[in-house]
Order: C-alpha cells, then structure tokens, then sequence
C-alpha cells in the first residue's frame, strides 16, 4: 500500500511539474544528436590537423619526392609564374653566360635562359610520360584482364606476346616503333607505352588469377551474377592496387626513355625546349658551360627518383 502510495505521489510530482519530463527528454536528444553532428561536420581545422599529422608522420624523403613531384607539374602547368624569360628566343651577346642572378642556370649557345628551357621542358617531358604511362596502363590491364579471367588458350597466347615483348631489350622496341610512326614528342611517348603494356598485362594477370579465387568471387558467381559484371565490379577493382603502384614507377621510367630518345634526336625536333635534347644541346660544351648538361641531367634523375621512391612507399602499404 506505500509503495503504491509512493509512486502515485511520484506521478503527481512529474504531472505537477512537467518541466522536469520536457527537460529530461531534451537533454536525452541532445545528447543523441551531438556526437551525430560531429561524426556528420568535423570542420575544416579538424581536417586540417589530420593532414598535417600525417605529414609529421611521413618520412622526410617521401615529403622531398612529392616536393620534386608537385614543382616539376607547377612548372608543367604554368611555366609563365616561375620565368619570364622566353625559352625559344634568345638575347645577343648573352651566348654561355654562367650561371648568375639574371639568369639562375646561365644560357646557351644562342643566348636562350637555360632555367627557363627547363621550366618549359616540363610540359613536353611530363606529358609524354604522361601519355606513355596511359597507354602502357590501358593496353596493358587490357590484356591482363582478358587472359587472366579467360584462361585456357587465350591466356597462353596473350602470356607468349607478352614473354616475346620482355624478351625485346626496351629501347631497341622503341626506336623500332618510332621509325614506323616517325619522330616527335608524341610518337616517342606511344613507343615507350608500347613498350610498357607487357608489363602491365603480366601484373594485371596476376593479380586477377589471384582475386578471382576469392571467396567473394565465387559467391557473386554463383548467386548470378554475369561473368562481365562480376569482372568489373569485384575483380578489376580488387586487381588495381599494385597496378597503381607499377605506374608511378613507370612514370619515372618514361621520363628517362623519352629523354633518352630525345637525346639520340628521336623525340621533339629543336628548338623544343625538351629535357633530353637539352642534355644533348649541352654535350659540346661540356668542357667550358657545364651547366648546359648538368642542370637537365640532375633533374631527370631527381623527377626519376622521385617516382620511384613513391612507388616504392606504395608498395609498402600494400605490402
């Protein structure tokens, strides 16, 4: 009878101040909605601090290879903030100047600011690389996907083209296709895309022998799903992440092939400011403006080894 008392008296309480109800359900949705609305707008200093963890985090070559990386595309993009010079005329009576505060790398033979060839190269260096990179990719996870998920005598076939493209020292395969296609920057970067699609088709062909055994794979197959359908949205994209890893390296290694096809006279024709024919410019005054050589020279090798440094951290992680 008192407890009935009690809680008849406790109800009364509530009824008496229905503040107290009203308040406690407030404070029970505001306390429901508060961390939705943070997981839902973290803010632009929370992102902030996220990012630069992550830079603290990283090492410090990594840092200089996306440093090297992201100058050499400013440049790619608009050569104009960084020179004013022009890369194709040069000045009178300026001929092999050393390198100064008018003109940081020196100039050439004909009085053209070497610093400014560099910054202008970029655009003729990185987008064949560029170009290079895409076909090699496209072609080759072409290839890759078709032998790996068809097997039989199309894998064997697609696998022998493959071992016979390896077996073709790669600039021997890529003046070979630039004598059929003819010289110039374009031509360039699609032999040594050629060149790279063996690459690429045995990695892709690897990896999706390796997904398609999956547990996820047969269970898609197996509830219906169309073989194409199943290719394109569970194996082809399970199959791309070392294949990311492969083209950041063979970016850097397009860079080197087509400066070196643009230092045999294969690549873009004069005055194209490209780095290879630039080093090849340079090679008959080594003796006396050094840097005519030097300068190109070091940052083909910087731009390579930034490539391949990040290929190798991406590899890491997957690893």
């Amino acid at each position: 009878m008192s407890a009935s008392t009690s809680s008849t008296a406790g109800l009364g309480a509530l009824a008496a101040e229905p503040g107290l109800l009203t308040g406690a359900r407030a404070t029970d949705s505001a306390a429901v909605q508060a961390p939705q609305q943070r997981l839902a707008a973290p803010g632009l200093p929370a992102l902030f601090a996220k990012v630069l963890q992550r830079l603290r985090a990283a090492p410090l070559g990594l840092l200089l290879a996306w440093g090297v990386l992201t100058l050499v595309a400013l440049w790619a993009i608009a050569p104009g903030w960084f020179t004013s010079y022009n890369p194709v005329l040069g000045t009178a009576g300026q001929q092999l100047q050393a390198p100064s505060a008018a003109h940081w790398l020196g100039t050439d033979a004909l009085g053209r600011d070497s610093y400014a060839r560099l910054v202008y190269g970029a655009v003729h260096s990185l987008s064949g690389a560029f170009v290079a990179v895409s076909v090699g990719l496209v072609l080759g996870t072409l290839l890759g996907l078709v032998a790996g998920a068809a097997g039989g005598w199309v894998e064997d076939a697609v696998m022998r083209l493959v071992d016979v493209l390896l077996s073709v020292p790669s600039l021997l395969l890529s003046l070979s296709v630039i004598i059929i296609l003819g010289f110039g920057t374009v031509n360039a970067a699609l032999a040594v895309g050629i060149v790279s699609v063996a690459s690429f088709a045995r990695l892709v062909r690897s990896e999706v022998v390796r997904v398609r055994r999956s547990d996820y794979v047969e269970a898609a197959l197996g509830s219906g799903g169309r073989f194409a359908a199943v290719l394109w949205r569970h194996v082809l994209p399970n199959s791309l992440t070392s294949v990311i890893a492969l083209a950041a390296l063979q970016f850097g290694s397009a860079i080197l092939a087509i400066s070196t096809l643009g230092f045999l006279g294969y690549g873009a024709p004069p005055p194209t400011p490209e780095w290879g024919l630039l080093i090849a410019e340079g090679r008959n005054y080594i003796s006396t403006a050094w840097w005519l050589t030097a300068a190109p020279g070091l940052l083909v090798a910087a731009v390579v080894l930034a490539a391949n440094h990040i290929s190798a951290d991406l590899t890491r992680r997957r690893a």
